[in-house]
């Protein structure tokens, strides 16, 4: 049996990829470690959380101690780490955080399982770490790393860690970077969700400068199953890049998300633009698509649709996290635009 321990399980995309291989894989346990912040949810996992291969630890990983004895008490043989602090906007107005959770902790992690022979680590870092691009091109595998944003340094950082451990240490390791993840559970902060709550609550959806930032968009479903395609049939040391091939200008999905809700487009609000923001994302998924066979299988128009449905049917998962701190950070980010 495979012994997974996967770090930030309960946030977003941590929370859909142990749903997905509980539901689908007999043969893995999964050790869930999760701080619980603001974007952390028990409520992600439901069901789940009794699941007989499923054990939820509240934790940090920047807790070398608590990691240790995970390690040795669950014998886990696989790190998939998806905890990290992963707002642009939040590194901006506070990048500490970020350095010690996406780089403190994930080397944290990588010293616990240097010293065992685990079967593979795999760091979830984002397309954001290249940059940005010019209205022609994609990322590639090799495209040079050039982060703009605390954030995106961070995890750049992060990155280069686990590098270095596989050429020093021999770890074992994978690394894959992501589009823009959308779908169930995540959190109000980021722009499709927050876009979807304000127009299901009539309210102003507000985009930064003139709404034509690209981004390429990555159903968060697909994500995982990619995830799963990396850690069970990929070469150690090998970085994959892992994107929807639907780009779209931010102005597109916000009117997309007003049709589907048969709201006004008047209730679009342009807004100062964040220091900083990248024009262009675009991601080039050749490598997994030849290596390993992925693809995404949900469109942008079919995720869209999917992921509005959930909030619509969820209003009470989504009364419960847009309460307290999130309205402090929303007037915070926005008010005064």
């Amino acid at each position: 049996m495979r012994r997974l321990l996967v770090t930030g399980g309960a946030g977003f995309i941590g929370s859909n990829f142990v749903r997905m291989v509980l539901s689908q894989h007999r043969d893995a346990f999964i050790v869930n470690l999760d701080k619980l912040t603001y974007a952390g949810n028990l409520e992600n996992l439901g069901e789940y959380l009794k699941h007989p291969n499923h054990k939820f630890i509240h934790g940090d990983i920047c807790d070398g101690a608590l990691i240790k004895k995970i390690f040795d008490e669950y014998k886990v043989d696989t790190v998939l780490n998806f905890a990290a602090e992963s707002h642009v906007d939040r590194s901006i107005l506070g990048p500490k955080v970020f350095i010690e959770t996406n780089i403190t902790g994930t080397l944290t992690l990588l010293e616990a399982a240097r010293n065992r022979n685990i079967h593979r680590f795999v760091q979830i870092s984002t397309d954001e770490v290249y940059g940005s691009l010019g209205a022609d091109g994609k990322f590639t595998e090799d495209t040079p790393v050039n982060p703009s944003s605390p954030y995106s340094a961070s995890k750049a950082a992060a990155d280069h860690l686990v590098k270095a451990f596989g050429h020093t240490w021999g770890l074992k390791y994978n690394i894959t970077r992501c589009s823009n993840n959308y779908g169930p559970y995540q959190f109000p902060e980021k722009m499709i969700p927050l876009m979807i709550n304000n127009a299901m609550n009539n309210k102003e959806l507000p985009i930064y400068g003139d709404g034509l930032y690209v981004r390429d968009w990555l159903y968060v479903y697909d994500h995982c199953t990619a995830i799963w395609k990396v850690l069970t049939e990929a070469a150690a040391s090998e970085l994959y890049n892992i994107g929807g091939g639907g780009e779209k200008t931010n102005l597109e999905v916000v009117e997309a998300i007003l049709q589907r809700l048969g709201k006004p487009k008047s209730l679009i609000k342009h807004v100062t633009d964040r220091p900083g923001h990248d024009r262009r994302y675009a991601t080039d998924t050749t490598k997994i698509t030849k290596k390993l066979n992925w693809h995404p299988t949900v469109s942008f128009e079919e995720g869209l649709g999917k992921t509005i449905d959930w909030y619509l049917e969820n209003k009470q998962w989504l009364a419960n996290v847009v309460s307290g701190e999130y309205q402090r950070y929303y007037h915070s980010m926005y008010a005064d635009r």
